[in-house]
């Protein structure tokens, strides 16, 4: 008979318990498959109608190189001024609220860097909300602004034109937040304004101001 070492079978029965059992690897994720998932949101029309009928538009009129030449919005800022709240607790509490409702977008609180005494504000209070809209959150927000908001508006005759900054960028101020569908009436302790600020990639003002008019900016008639 053949002879066999006493360590031998000790030493094989060890490296077959000791073998680690073969770990299946999840397949990746196709190309395909986000490509689809991000097909399924909807583009808001207001995008859409930049892409196909403005982008065009405009490089003709400006005669621009490229199409990459032609100004875009960048981001769009509401700002809400709270003096009421030195003596008001909740005003903050429910402004956010009420901007959380417009924007689609929670707001946060502002701070005030100093203190000044004229106006009995202390460094650190919250004087204001303010929040930044870009991308998809943007353009929903401006087609609401244009189609559902401002024409809701009392004896509304457009907005004015003069309220650029000469960087291609513009302001707008709204005195009721409630001409917004958003917010109900029976809902909210008063009646709040905030200010609007379109930023885009204008170079001019002529620039921007044409881009908001192809947008549906309803601007008012020039004298």
């Amino acid at each position: 008979m053949p002879e066999v070492s006493g360590n031998g079978g000790l030493e094989g029965q060890k490296k077959q318990r000791t073998r680690k059992p073969r770990t299946t690897r999840r397949a990746p994720r196709s190309a395909t498959s986000e490509a689809a998932q991000v097909a399924e949101k909807p583009m808001p029309r207001l995008l859409e109608r930049y892409r196909k009928e403005i982008v065009p538009g405009l490089v003709e009129e400006f005669q621009y190189r490229s199409p990459m030449q032609v100004p875009r919005l960048k981001k769009v800022v509401l700002n809400v001024g709270l003096g009421e709240a030195l003596t008001n607790s909740r005003a903050v509490e429910n402004t956010v609220r009420d901007l959380s409702l417009i924007s689609g977008q929670k707001p946060v609180a502002t701070r005030a860097r100093k203190s000044i005494a004229g106006f009995k504000l202390r460094a650190g209070a919250p004087p204001g909300a303010a929040v930044t809209l870009r991308g998809r959150r943007m353009m929903y927000f401006l087609d609401r602004l244009l189609n559902a908001a401002l024409p809701r508006i009392r004896d509304f005759r457009g907005v004015p034109r003069k309220s650029f900054d000469g960087r291609g960028n513009y302001s707008l101020g709204i005195r009721e937040h409630t001409i917004f569908p958003e917010i109900e009436y029976s809902q909210i302790d008063r009646i709040r304004g905030f200010l609007v600020t379109i930023v885009t990639s204008a170079n001019t003002d002529h620039e921007a101001e044409r881009l908001l008019e192809l947008l549906g900016m309803p601007f008012a008639r020039r004298n």
